[in-house]
């Protein structure tokens, strides 16, 4: 049957060429596979009348009889929302107009039999039904209505062309005919027998053709259970593959650098999450496979250290390590930081970045070579062929996503090289890899994206750190916030003033940097007052010199644009205003909001906005009010943004998901993912009978190089 579904679009009885030219360009619909993996987004019931009790949480649309009970309207920002009670013999749910509330009022009769019908919502614990359709009981009674029915996705060409939802059914019922509605399944009867789920074979029927909501409840969750089991299943499959092949230089020994630096030079107690995710790493790290760990921790919460003890174990076996960060600004702060900690140690440890002079370089490259030098922090400079390490044992990415794949994989030929046995070739033994980032990955993402890494995840903040106290202030309040920002710095503590522009735009109506800046510069003349400016334009030399002023204490405030989202340390500044704050992404405006709070002082970061909000831009400002939480703020903005804006072009393949959403299935996702990890550990190469079935649909995913095989 797999070859079968193979077969081009054209064959199929009631397409013909045109069609099947219009099914390519516009739906991507090249083999009768396509068409069945082309899922209906909503569906139209009017086969069934349901009661309220028997509503369930799914996409279908469905129609009820009952009598609404009174209206009420309720204000908004802009205008007024009618909702209505409605009601059966079996409970009650609401009815919400958006607008032509003035009509509806005046001519729904109240405790009258009607029909509804429209896609219900579920939202704190209540059904609800957006504008529905409605018709009096008795009207309803003399009419005909059409069978439950799905609707498929579509473009305004494909539509204009003919290829309207009645042709999509009457094509799908053809499919369906000709394949005799079997199809292979590709479950093994262990899982689907736990999980009382469908077979391959009627989910799909009861996906396209649903006899009732029931039936089509189960064959969404089977299909999408099915989708995102096969992508766990290669991501995990992937990560054993690479611990058992790829093999990393095994770090035998935690030695006298680590133990003195533990014992008598760490600069604070550990928290237990920082301990537990360097026993996961001295776990990797004595392996004889090549660790590949993703370690996420949020600003601030001490990864830094976690990576220079990591940096200690390949030091006391022998090996050099290095740090390479996307901006040389980051690299700077990572090599002044590691700095201080190396040198109590008598520890070698250099910067290469774009800027590094030719006799820098030359005596870097020396040292390198001949093993003198023990870390090596910088840029992107750390992947030119003339970088050369005599053992480098350990290489630690720092912001993974702004490097792209060919990029990283240039580190892993600078490691170590062995003669292999018998031969006169040698071989190179890739470092062992850690990728550091600060910005939290929702774990419904993570689990999709980087699935096959090892996630380590610092959780706490160390001890001491004071929450930072986050507000909202409109423009109107901007006198009482430069009051508090004179009072701050009577204390003698720094603020930073963050703008999204750098010049003034006609078409946005927001404050830009440069009248910013002069507004400040009055309200806090000079000489009491000193004030940095930096922004994306500055030569490089002259942003450093303005950023060093800051840093020194020489300036009590910084207007900014967000070049300083990473890579400034000043644990004086205390005061993060960011202007404009709507117009910032909830990362970005987490990610700047980590600039302050990293003295033992209390810290303040205060969003300042005008009245005109969007919805999104009030649940982001509500958010970042009322946690600081970085993995909570990541599923606030996954909700807001879609997997595909967060990750990015890189990750684009990753999450063409046909039917599931790594949003709204997590519970599905984490479910695939537990049975996928079971099945391997018993079976990590699917060779009992029990998983044939899999074997051979793993097979066909990879063979036909559908969504998931995106595995390289």
């Amino acid at each position: 049957m797999s070859s079968k579904l193979q077969a081009p679009i054209d064959y199929l009885k009631g397409v013909g060429p045109n069609r099947a030219d219009l099914l390519r360009s516009e739906l991507g619909i090249h083999t009768y596979q396509d068409l069945i993996n082309l899922f209906p987004n909503r569906y139209l019931d009017r086969t069934k009348y349901y009661k309220i009790k028997e509503l369930q949480r799914n996409s279908a649309e469905v129609q009820i009889i009952g009598n609404i009970t009174g209206f009420k309207e309720i204000a908004q920002k802009r205008g007024k929302r009618l909702l209505a009670t409605f009601q059966d013999d079996t409970g009650r749910m609401d009815l919400v107009w958006f607008r032509g509330q003035k009509w509806i009022k005046e001519n729904i009769k109240p405790n009258t039999p009607y029909v509804i019908f429209g896609k219900v919502n579920w939202f704190n614990g209540v059904f609800s039904m957006p504008h529905p359709e409605f018709e009096l009981l008795k009207v309803h009674e003399q009419n005909l209505h059409s069978s439950m029915q799905a609707v498929y996705p579509s473009t305004e060409k494909s539509s204009n062309k003919g290829v309207t939802n009645k042709v999509m059914n009457n094509i799908m019922q053809n499919l369906f005919l000709e394949t005799n509605r079997r199809f292979v399944e590709t479950l093994p009867e262990s899982i689907i027998s736990e999980l009382k789920l469908l077979s391959k074979s009627d989910a799909l029927f009861n996906v396209h053709f649903p006899k009732n909501n029931e039936l089509l409840a189960r064959a969404e969750f089977r299909l999408k259970f099915e989708e995102l089991f096969y992508i766990q299943l290669q991501l995990i499959l992937k990560n054993l593959i690479h611990k058992s092949k790829i093999k990393g230089v095994p770090f035998k020994s935690v030695g006298t650098y680590f133990n003195s630096f533990y014992n008598d030079h760490l600069p604070f107690e550990l928290t237990s999450a920082q301990k537990r995710v360097l026993k996961e790493i001295r776990h990797d790290l004595g392996s004889n496979a090549q660790m590949n760990r993703l370690l996420q921790g949020d600003v601030g919460s001490g990864k830094t250290i976690v990576a220079f003890m990591s940096m200690l174990m390949a030091l006391d076996n022998g090996f050099q390590a290095c740090l390479m960060a996307p901006t040389a600004i980051l690299s700077v702060q990572h090599y002044q930081g590691l700095s201080e900690l190396a040198n109590k140690l008598n520890i070698s440890i250099q910067i290469l970045t774009g800027s590094s002079t030719t006799s820098q370089r030359r005596k870097i490259h020396e040292s390198l070579e001949n093993g003198d030098l023990q870390i090596l922090i910088g840029t992107h400079a750390l992947l030119e062929d003339k970088v050369k390490f005599k053992n480098l044992g350990l290489a630690i990415i720092d912001e993974q996503h702004r490097f792209g794949v060919a990029q990283r994989s240039k580190l892993w030929k600078k490691g170590p090289s062995s003669t292999l046995s018998n031969e006169n070739e040698t071989n190179i033994i890739p470092p062992h890899v850690l990728v550091m980032t600060a910005t939290p990955i929702p774990r419904t993402l993570a689990m999709s994206v980087y699935g096959d890494l090892d996630i380590s995840v610092i959780d706490e903040l160390p001890p001491g750190r004071q929450a930072i106290k986050t507000v909202h202030r409109y423009d109107s309040n901007r006198l009482k916030v430069m009051r508090f920002m004179r009072d701050e710095i009577e204390k003698g503590r720094q603020i930073y003033i963050v703008y999204p522009l750098i010049q003034e735009s006609e078409h946005m109506d927001y404050k830009d940097l440069m009248d910013g800046y002069e507004s400040i510069i009055r309200e806090f003349p000079q000489p009491k007052y000193q004030i940095s400016i930096v922004h994306g334009k500055m030569k490089p030399v002259d942003k450093e010199f303005e950023m060093q002023r800051f840093v020194k204490g020489e300036t009590q405030i910084m207007v900014a644009t967000t070049v300083i989202e990473v890579g400034v340390n000043v644990p004086n500044a205390s005061v993060m205003i960011i202007e404009s704050a709507e117009r910032f992404g909830l990362s970005q405006l987490h990610q700047l909001r980590g600039r302050v709070g990293r003295g033992a002082e209390q810290s303040f970061c205060i969003l300042m906005t005008s009245h005109k909000l969007s919805q999104d831009s009030k649940v982001r400002l509500e958010t970042m009010t009322k946690t600081s939480d970085g993995f909570e703020i990541a599923e606030v903005d996954l909700r807001l943004r879609g997997p595909g804006d967060i990750m990015g072009t890189q990750q684009s393949g990753v999450l063409n998901l046909k039917i599931a959403d790594v949003i709204k299935d997590r519970d599905i996702l984490q479910n695939a993912r537990f049975h996928a990890k079971r099945i391997l550990s018993s079976d990590p190469s699917l060779i009992k009978p029990e998983h044939k079935t899999i074997l051979n649909a793993y097979r066909e995913i990879s063979k036909y190089k559908n969504i998931w095989n995106y595995i390289s």
